[in-house]
């Protein structure tokens, strides 16, 4: 999922270990297929609810610009970003930063002196949750911020703010003292037992953090995993700039692209070389080295633009070397046996050797029809170039002899505008959980641009439960792609006990300034008990703009399927009640993360669902249900798919012990893999590690999206396949798995979801299990993000 815009945080993975630094960024799509399933569905029980005047409202405000007209009010003041008064003007936001600042060190020094009162001693896991939210707060909308305002001024204030709150995190995550204070909560049993799980949870993930920051080492170990951690920051950016940089041209023939199958861009480029009398320099990542790789009938061309693709500079590798062998070194300064086993502790997968169980699982069941798929494309090239039978597949062939279809709805629908699939997902949201949305007008200022708006985040019961900001449409200076900000987590608020605290006379202004930005963020919530922060979302992505001249926004199926996974994020954010911001809705396992995401894009496999599109007032969607059928059979799902478990293998393996032995090589280490257990060969004197990004940023977690992907497919068959708008069942799935975010054992909601006692555990033969789930036909995913 992480094509555009940058981030720094690549997810969770690029600051410090610790949890005030835990907080969210943008979390990114990549583009994902689904197709039908070919069985016959049964007919759902659930008849679709017809369009509410919000729907309605939904489909104007996106569809038609003249009713969401921006007009900036005369002699008017800015109400700030999010209505936040001190974030009317760029400055505010540095202004924001310093009072956060000063306010989360005076709440440190109250948790510093918590041994000197048992009361105190109480209150602290609930502080050190204060003290991240208090900080993450701030650092996650400066980062909304430096990727999505216009205003180079905004985007210059954003960063100073978020530098500077990013450095006070990293003197908390290795500060003795706060160590200590949290030691002696969690030596003290009647303490321990009077905290609930979530906050047992949430001081658990504390002491985890601490732990992995070598906070129990002597200060010269302590020194050298600090300065360890700044290295691997700096490699690891350096890693990312030369994984993204341009591979050198490779020289093509001019007789060398006879027959391409795209004429017009064959026919320029042939009578580019004629003129020029020399061969053509086509760089790899170019049109028209994408066009040759799909089109060029002799494997010459595509075998060379395929190796200059995937070359590397000595530097390179050594590069890519040098950060894996300082992760390999910091994860044994603090006891562990490599860095996959320290990163991997406390996610769903618990070990390295349970990553390769479920990895080995899954290789075995998906090879038979990997195999099969290369088949198929061995008799293409065959029939092709008149070979004898079964000639081998090379990696430079995938294109050719797979062309690309675009992904396709499971029925025939009618062109879809962006204002009915918002409209489709709040009816679809009604169905399942009682929830929809409503639009909402903003105060000037309120907003980054004219573009966005404002979505209330109805729940039929409780009123307004938060807020979703989309900024949809592409612009100059914007970056493209879809991504998904978590502004403001959930959490409870009326436990908070600021006026222990305490003050300084010197600090006022600050702590006004603070504390009007805190208590603008806090709401009631009809029938609930408590005062609580509400969740706030960002959506960005880079549709083109609606117009009465051009007409609505008709979105393509690709865009369609990144709408619901970036609102499966969004609900998580949404339905999570947490009293802890640090279990707070998407704060919870890398591995378990992207379930709730993935989900979502299942249910675009129904017609049932679909049929939530047609704003008429007829709700049947019998005449659809029909039509669903075997739509989308492309074999190179399966190859592609075995393509995504030898990449999380090689992270696996990049991140074991091996990486601190003098012999390791990266690229001999990607030979071998490809050469034992991959089912295309190895091409001498490439090394595709190099831009393998996701080594930097999902380092031993790689494996994430298979895992959760192969659990969205049990869950969606055994769970909402049959009847997707069964409310019992959305309540379920609310109840059991939203709501707590990471407060609860990822393997314990998923087994109470599939009636599966025996997942509870999360041991070695679970992971074996949901490496045996059926992938394949419900899901496509593609061969590199």
């Amino acid at each position: 999922m992480l094509a555009a815009p940058a981030r720094d945080a690549l997810f969770k993975s690029t600051k410090a270990l610790f949890r005030f630094r835990g907080c969210l960024v943008a979390k990114q799509n990549s583009r994902r297929y689904i197709s039908a399933s070919s069985r016959t569905l049964a007919r759902p029980t659930t008849t679709p609810l017809p369009p509410s005047p919000d729907d309605q409202a939904l489909v104007a405000v996106f569809d038609q610009p003249s009713s969401s007209t921006f007009k900036k009010p005369l002699f008017s003041t800015p109400s700030g970003l999010f209505g936040h008064g001190v974030l009317a003007h760029p400055r505010g936001l540095i202004t924001l930063a310093e009072a956060t600042l000063v306010r989360a060190q005076i709440l440190t020094n109250r948790i510093l002196r918590a041994r000197q009162s048992r009361d105190e001693l109480m209150k602290v896991v609930k502080n050190l949750d204060r003290l991240s939210d208090m900080l993450c707060s701030v650092i996650d909308l400066a980062e909304l911020v430096r990727n999505a305002h216009p205003d180079h001024a905004w985007v210059d204030a954003a960063n100073e703010a978020y530098e500077t709150l990013c450095e006070f995190m990293n003197v908390l995550n290795t500060h003795v003292g706060l160590y200590e204070v949290l030691k002696a909560v969690l030596s003290d049993p009647s303490i321990v037992n009077s905290l609930g799980p979530e906050a047992y949870s949430t001081a658990q993930i504390f002491w985890n953090d601490f732990e992995k920051s070598a906070i129990n080492l002597p200060p010269d170990q302590r020194n050298r995993f600090v300065s360890l951690s700044s290295e691997i920051l700096v490699l690891g950016r350096e890693f990312l700039r030369e994984a993204n940089s341009a591979r050198p041209p490779a020289a093509i023939k001019p007789s060398e692209l006879d027959g391409l199958k795209d004429k017009g861009m064959g026919v320029r480029l042939q009578l580019q070389a004629q003129f020029t009398q020399r061969d053509l320099m086509v760089y790899p990542d170019s049109l028209q080295a994408q066009m040759i790789m799909r089109s060029a009938p002799a494997e010459e061309p595509r075998r060379k633009l395929y190796i200059a693709a995937n070359s590397s500079t000595p530097q390179q590798i050594e590069l890519l070397e040098r950060l894996l062998r300082a992760r390999g070194e910091l994860a044994q300064l603090v006891g562990k046996e490599s860095f996959a086993h320290m990163t991997l502790g406390d996610k769903m997968a618990k070990s390295p050797e349970n990553v390769n169980y479920f990895l080995n699982a899954l290789m075995d069941y998906t090879r038979p029809y990997a195999r099969s798929a290369l088949r198929t494309l061995s008799q293409r090239k065959q029939a092709h170039l008149h070979t004898p039978p079964f000639p081998v597949i090379q990696a430079w062939d995938r294109d050719f002899y797979c062309p690309p279809e675009p992904p396709a709805p499971p029925i025939h629908l009618p062109p879809l505008t962006l204002g009915t699939v918002f409209a489709g997902l709040s009816r679809l949201f009604r169905h399942l959980y009682g929830i929809s949305f409503r639009p909402a007008d903003s105060a000037y200022g309120e907003t980054w641009h004219s573009d966005v708006h404002k979505l209330e985040v109805v729940d039929e019961e409780s009123g307004v439960i938060g807020w979703v900001y989309a900024d949809l449409f592409a612009r100059r200076g914007k970056a493209g792609g879809a991504a998904h900000y978590t502004v403001r987590c959930s959490r409870r608020t009326d436990d908070d006990d600021e006026m222990g605290d305490g003050t300084y006379e010197v600090a006022e202004p600050h702590l006004k300034v603070s504390r009007e930005f805190e208590a603008a963020k806090r709401h009631r919530v009809r029938g609930k008990d408590g005062v609580y922060q509400l969740p706030l979302v960002v959506l960005l992505c880079g549709f083109a703009r609606p117009s009465t001249s051009s007409g609505p926004t008709v979105l393509e199926w690709h865009d369609v399927l990144t709408l619901f996974h970036e609102m499966g994020h969004a609900m998580h954010s949404m339905i999570g009640r947490t009293e802890y911001q640090n279990v707070s809705g998407t704060r919870c396992a890398t591995d378990f993360v992207e379930l709730p995401s993935i989900l979502m894009e299942h249910f675009l496999n129904s017609p049932t669902v679909l049929s939530l599109f047609d704003m008429s007032p007829s709700t049947s969607p019998s005449s659809t249900l029909q039509q669903a059928g075997n739509h989308h059979q492309d074999p190179c799902h399966a190859i592609d798919t075995y393509s995504q478990i030898l990449l999380a293998s090689l992270d696996q393996i990049y991140h074991s012990p091996t990486v601190l032995s003098p012999s390791f090589q990266s690229t001999s280490a990607l030979a071998s893999l490809h050469n034992t257990q991959g089912l295309i060969p190895y091409v001498p004197d490439t090394s595709f590690q190099t831009q393998f990004g996701h080594l930097f940023g999902y380092g031993a977690t790689y494996y994430s999206y298979l895992f959760d992907r192969a659990i969205a497919s049990r869950v969606w068959r055994n769970v909402f396949e049959h009847d997707p708008l069964n409310r019992e069942l959305g309540e379920k799935y609310k109840n059991e798995v939203l709501r707590f975010g990471g407060g609860k054992d990822p393997w314990k909601m998923v087994s109470v979801l599939l009636d599966s006692p025996q997942l509870e555990t999360g041991d070695a033969d679970a992971m074996k299990e949901v490496g045996q789930w059926r992938i394949e036909d419900e899901v496509g995913l593609p061969g590199r993000h």
